[in-house]
């Protein structure tokens, strides 16, 4: 049964750490007087604490929903907690377990390390033993989640790190973005961000994660074109050991480390097919199949999602789920390019002049009248990240590129359209880095994806 009084909110106890406020426990013990014990101890302090008086209700339990962690007793009837234990990890359990345990032979300690337990608490013990072997289980959680969250973050465009959680600029097209995701924010409903490669769709989706009630839970960014194939599923779903070749070890995936938090799916159209059937089983069920697993496991996320494609255009050419559409298409939020932001682009270069200068530790570059000309001209098809990294390259060189005037007002006809434009900007830019397209694409400020479909569609 649910502990009396565990949907009050928590008190937090400063000597145990703030994670104890928001966890969830389960307290599996036959003993009718030791749940009451370990009740009263972490009902007040823990978000949820539920209690099982068998390893068969404590089953039952964890198949209906998400423990932060177990409470084990050893000794039961019928089956020892690490049996039981060792069954439920080949099946796909990841939560932090300890063991409470009168007997502490060497060979009880050995077999319960095997099965996965995290820490071990002797009998007879008192409250403060515990409680700080709990807050020990979910300070571990947390540094090992925000380590797998870092390394994300760190594939992941580096735009948000200067433009952290907001959209600078006070264009009309921008302001009503700005509105828009102030709506959105606190409802629980998917979100689509769509527009083109550079515009700042990640940093949109942090504003919709700073703005909602998760905003104290995990932002999990993930560039899906990013992670080769072979390996989104395990990534994304996690795997248990065994679960291929190579898989040494379970591992929880994305999905379960953006627990209660956001997860931020972007290039969604470059998921493979078979991962675009499963990503649409988890939003209809909100339940994860780790590889290997035999178990579903429970999540509480939000979902947000981007794409630079037309993915109604690869629905019709078959290659995006018309089902996985229309489930993530709830809300669309399209993002402007910088071309149409009017002076934005000049607030942003000031911006970007002022806080990549700090970081580089040089000094800043003027920006005068004939440069602001040139940046109001270009139609910058790398839009915002193309931006940044001609700052970045200015500052480095100490001056504006030599060739900036002439790429910033290319001539054009007034019917050239703007595919026109685009086209002929990036053959320039390959021509003039020797056909080496990851350069190209550096100094664009896009992805060497995007050029690779440019040049694909323009037969180059």
């Amino acid at each position: 049964m649910e502990a009396e009084g565990a949907s009050v909110p928590a008190l937090q106890d400063p000597e145990f750490g703030p994670w104890l406020a928001q966890a969830s426990i389960l307290v599996v013990d036959d003993e009718p007087g030791m749940r009451n014990f370990l009740l009263r101890i972490l009902g007040p302090r823990c978000k949820r604490i539920e209690e099982a008086a068998d390893v068969d209700e404590a089953a039952r339990k964890l198949d209906a929903q998400h423990f932060d962690v177990v409470i084990l007793d050893n000794i039961m009837p019928r089956k020892n907690g690490v049996d039981w234990l060792a069954e439920q990890r080949a099946t796909g359990f990841f939560s932090d377990v300890i063991l409470i345990t009168a007997y502490a032979d060497l060979d009880t300690a050995i077999q319960a390390l095997r099965a996965g337990v995290v820490d071990f608490v002797l009998k007879p013990f008192r409250s403060n033993q515990i409680l700080n072997a709990v807050a020990r289980c979910l300070d571990r959680v947390r540094l090992q989640r925000e380590n797998v969250v870092l390394k994300h973050e760190l594939r992941s465009t580096s735009d948000h790190i200067l433009l952290r959680d907001r959209l600078i600029g006070h264009s009309s097209v921008i302001a009503n973005v700005r509105e828009t995701i102030a709506r959105v924010a606190p409802l629980p409903s998917s979100v689509l961000i769509t527009g083109e490669s550079g515009t700042g769709k990640e940093v949109a989706a942090r504003s919709l994660h700073a703005l909602s009630d998760r905003a104290e839970k995990p932002f999990v960014p993930v560039n899906c074109a990013a992670i080769p194939p072979d390996m989104i599923e395990s990534e994304l779903f996690g795997h248990l050991k065994g679960a291929f070749t190579g898989a040494n070890a379970s591992r929880e995936g994305l999905f379960l480390h953006a627990r209660g938090g956001t997860l931020f799916l972007d290039e969604i159209g470059e998921l493979p097919a078979a991962t675009q059937s499963k990503l649409l089983r988890v939003l209809e069920d909100k339940r994860v199949r780790p590889l290997g697993s035999e178990r579903e496991v429970p999540i509480d996320l939000r979902f947000i999602f981007a794409t630079n494609a037309e993915l109604e255009a690869d629905v019709r050419r078959g290659r995006f789920r018309a089902d996985l559409f229309y489930r993530i298409n709830v809300m669309q939020l399209q993002l402007p390019p910088l071309r149409d932001r009017g002076d934005d682009v000049q607030e942003l270069a000031t911006l970007f002049m002022r806080r990549l200068s700090q970081q580089l530790k040089m000094p800043p570059v003027p920006i005068d009248g004939g440069i602001r000309a040139a940046l109001a001209r270009y139609r910058w098809p790398g839009n915002v990240r193309e931006l940044r990294n001609l700052i970045e390259r200015t500052l480095i060189l100490g001056k504006f590129p030599a060739d900036f005037g002439g790429r910033m007002s290319l001539p054009s006809s007034a019917d050239e359209s703007l595919e026109e434009i685009e086209r002929r900007h990036i053959l320039a830019m390959l021509h003039e880095t020797g056909g080496d397209r990851n350069e190209a694409a550096r100094r664009l400020g896009i992805s060497r994806k995007t050029i690779d479909r440019k040049c694909a569609a323009w037969d180059v």
